[in-house]
């Protein structure tokens, strides 16, 4: 009878001590919450007791820019759009301008000087306030056909290969949709050399990739 005893004993003593580690184990991590909570605490950092998802960090939206006073602006001159780069993309942006008096025959060439000044002008506050920006440079000017050139083309003081693919999106999507573009919406440019202006267009690729998407076009001395 003893051995058995003895041997009933340890047993008991071997599943208590197994019994007792499987509880300190299970304590343990409960322990660990207050204690790291004082930590937390002593080092003026807010402790949560349970998992809280705040969901992704506020940022301020781009591209959300209040419209004008469409009645005073007016009043003051032409209202017109013209595309400014905003996240990577062109958004449009009213505008407004003033077109001197003169010969119908170049009222193409006034209104996209208008356009070309309103596009290298620095953004306004509130336009930088919502991400606006542009790439077209300051004094860049624009005359009327030269030599062969179609009766619709403009001839900008830069040629159109040397402005950035940004400038280049910028001034042709504002164009198209202006009295600067040809009458089924294309816009046709050369620059101050002899080189054969091309026909250029505007589409949704463009306006949603300005930076690496190269706008259609084809000479208009093609056969």
């Amino acid at each position: 009878m003893s051995a058995p005893t003895a041997r009933g004993a340890r047993n008991t003593r071997a599943a208590r001590d197994t019994w007792l580690i499987r509880g300190a184990r299970a304590v343990r991590p409960l322990l660990a919450v207050p204690l790291l909570a004082v930590v937390l605490s002593g080092c003026g950092i807010r402790a949560t007791e349970v998992p809280t998802d705040f969901g992704p960090a506020p940022s301020r939206v781009p591209c959300a820019l209040t419209g004008p006073d469409i009645g005073t602006q007016s009043s003051r001159g032409i209202l017109v759009q013209v595309f400014l780069i905003c996240s990577s993309q062109l958004a449009p942006v009213d505008r407004t301008v003033r077109i001197a008096a003169g010969p119908a025959e170049t009222d193409r060439v006034r209104a996209a000087q208008a356009l070309l000044d309103e596009l290298s002008e620095s953004p306004s506050a509130a336009e930088e306030q919502a991400n606006y920006a542009t790439n077209v440079p300051k004094d860049l000017t624009v005359t009327g056909p030269q030599g062969t050139d179609p009766a619709d083309a403009l001839r900008l003081s830069t040629a159109p290969a040397e402005l950035t693919p940004y400038a280049l999106a910028q001034i042709i999507c504002t164009f198209s949709d202006s009295e600067a573009a040809s009458d089924d919406a294309t816009v046709t440019l050369g620059g101050p050399g002899t080189d054969a202006a091309r026909r250029y267009e505007c589409t949704e690729a463009v306006r949603t990739r300005p930076g690496t998407e190269t706008p259609p076009s084809t000479r208009t001395d093609d056969a």
